[in-house]
């Protein structure tokens, strides 16, 4: 039984699913690694499953709060041996009601 790596729970559908997009942020730390991951959404439509490859050890606290601020859904990271094995990947799924980052600052939100 595949697992989540802080759960003896069976791994959720979508953690199991091929990515639409992925996010290659290896080597970044973080600030850089949501300005990348910002721009490669920008077109993507609801629903997109994208996969982050993180080497940053704060992007586990970052990128769910950051999906918690613009709205996207935070998915969790995936199992060792799948994708990019040597790398961490998290999951996270496009929002259609998400609020836009600035394009310099991933961290402060647009007005409308």
């Amino acid at each position: 039984m595949t697992t989540t790596e802080h759960s003896a729970e069976p791994l959720p559908a979508e953690l199991r699913s091929e990515a639409d997009l992925t996010v290659d942020g290896a080597g970044l730390l973080c600030v850089t690694l949501l300005l990348k991951l910002r721009a490669a959404i920008g077109g993507a439509a609801p629903g997109t499953l994208v996969h982050v490859i993180a080497t940053d050890p704060a992007a586990s606290l970052d990128l769910p709060a950051w999906c918690h601020m613009t709205g996207h859904t935070y998915l969790g990271s995936l199992p060792s041996g799948t994708e990019q094995a040597e790398h961490t990947v998290y999951a996270l799924r496009i929002s259609a009601n998400a609020h836009c980052t600035r394009p310099d600052a991933p961290w402060h939100t647009t007005l409308p």
